[in-house]
């Protein structure tokens, strides 16, 4: 049952994350995090983060990761596979289609029409993620990451990918000296 569970809400992820990455990450935490609980919110985070440092495709990315912890071997297989094939066969017929009435108007209403809703989508995640963040680091450190974050990677013009790297390796070497200082009390 667990193996139709995954295939079933990384299918949805695969036929509704139309935009690409952005979109089909609000479907993997809906179904992931709040539907089969497979991932706490901390979790899912992770996930995503480590996700984002690495090439190609999120949503194929998380469902490899999550099928394999869901369901071994079998589970990263049901995972990446419901998550490409719809794709693949809406691609196909999809393009086909509105190739023939790109011109259209109603074609090109269609597609303008996806940004926002995709924006709503990624603003409620990452609202949610910030009322996370302010739980565990406060109000003003997450604003202060935020704001960072949001000039590094739109002034600077630094890679997301570089900055949570950065970020990951900056919070392990804290943790290490944490238990390093600790050491030298007890001792």
């Amino acid at each position: 049952m667990k193996q139709w569970h995954l295939f079933l809400a990384f299918l949805k992820v695969g036929m509704l994350g139309y935009g690409g990455g952005p979109s089909s990450i609000p479907l993997v935490y809906k179904e992931v995090v709040e539907r089969y609980h497979w991932l706490s919110e901390d979790e899912f985070g992770d996930v995503l983060a480590l996700g984002n440092t690495l090439p190609g495709p999120i949503s194929t990315k998380m469902a490899g990761y999550i099928g394999y912890r869901v369901g071994g071997v079998v589970g990263m297989i049901n995972g990446v596979m419901a998550t490409i094939l719809p794709t693949i066969v809406l691609m196909i017929m999809l393009l086909t289609f509105l190739s023939s009435f790109k011109d259209q108007p109603w074609v090109q209403g269609m597609t303008k029409a996806v940004v926002p809703v995709v924006g709503v989508m990624l603003a409620v995640l990452t609202w949610q993620f910030f009322k996370k963040a302010t739980g565990g680091l406060g109000w003003v450190m997450s604003g202060l990451l935020f704001v960072g974050s949001l000039l590094l990677i739109e002034v600077a013009g630094i890679h997301p990918g570089i900055l949570i790297a950065v970020i990951l390796v900056y919070s392990l070497l804290k943790k290490d000296r944490g238990n390093d200082d600790r050491k030298g009390e007890v001792g």
